[in-house]
């Protein structure tokens, strides 16, 4: 069997699995209910006039903090808390084709909860004439920072059996790695007289930086390799742990 078959397999279990339980249904509610709050009630859409989607995208980073290590948290923790990571590990599949297909499941997931925001567009697109190019551009940024947030939540699941642990772990670490480009906190430091090359370097390492010019409608590669970076990167490391784990 190709590697890409094994994948596949395991992709096709941990969606289903997904959809399994209430939990899938109650998650895609609570991400669509709030989105919808955020954008219209919070950001104030309607009253703005403006029939572009900026307030949209806005919160989209701060909505998955919330919602993805929730979706995430169990991949690996739950596995071990009912003992069938054994019985995983002995199936003709490698550890690292195992990540990969349980993260692609959870990313696919994740999208669906996104692409179920269209009634948005829609209602932009009713009321004016919106960039759809700029549209596009954010919801691909969107899309590759929920793949990089999910990445986390991967590796934090591998680190403990419990669901807790791997969810505050997620959370604390996607909310280091927004809130260093987040401009309030750039500008707080930058105020310490932190050396402004410093700074910029470490702002250039958040989630939230690469995302902004996404969400104006611009696509730099260096934005879409610095997600793919980081998702490499984390999965990488949850390999190495589940592998440390194995041994032990």
């Amino acid at each position: 069997m190709c590697p890409c078959s094994k994948i596949k397999t395991v992709f096709g279990r941990e969606f289903k699995s997904y959809f399994d339980s209430p939990v899938a249904y109650v998650f895609l509610v609570a991400f669509l209910v709030l989105v919808g709050f955020l954008t219209f009630g919070v950001a104030m859409f309607y009253e703005r006039r403006q029939a572009d989607l900026t307030p949209f995208f806005f919160w989209h980073p701060w909505v998955y903090l919330l919602l993805v290590p929730a979706a995430t948290m169990g991949l690996w923790a739950e596995e071990r808390r009912n003992g069938t990571i054994e019985l995983l590990l002995t199936l003709p599949v490698t550890l690292w084709e195992a990540l990969i297909g349980k993260f692609l499941a959870a990313w696919a997931f994740i999208g669906i909860a996104l692409a179920l925001t269209f009634p948005v567009v829609c209602t932009a697109a009713w009321l004016g004439s919106p960039d759809f190019g700029a549209v596009f551009c954010g919801y691909l940024g969107s899309f590759l920072l929920a793949g990089a947030a999910t990445a986390i939540g991967v590796f934090a699941s591998s680190l403990s059996r419990s669901q807790v642990i791997g969810f505050v772990i997620a959370l604390a670490l996607t909310f280091l790695l927004l809130i260093i480009g987040f401009d309030p906190v750039v500008n707080a430091v930058a105020g310490w007289g932190v050396p402004s090359s410093i700074v910029n370097g470490i702002a250039s390492c958040s989630l939230l930086q690469h995302f902004e010019s996404m969400r104006r409608g611009v696509v730099d590669f260096a934005d879409i390799g610095y997600y793919v970076g980081v998702i490499v990167f984390m999965l990488a490391a949850a390999q190495v742990v589940t592998d440390s784990r194995k041994a032990s």
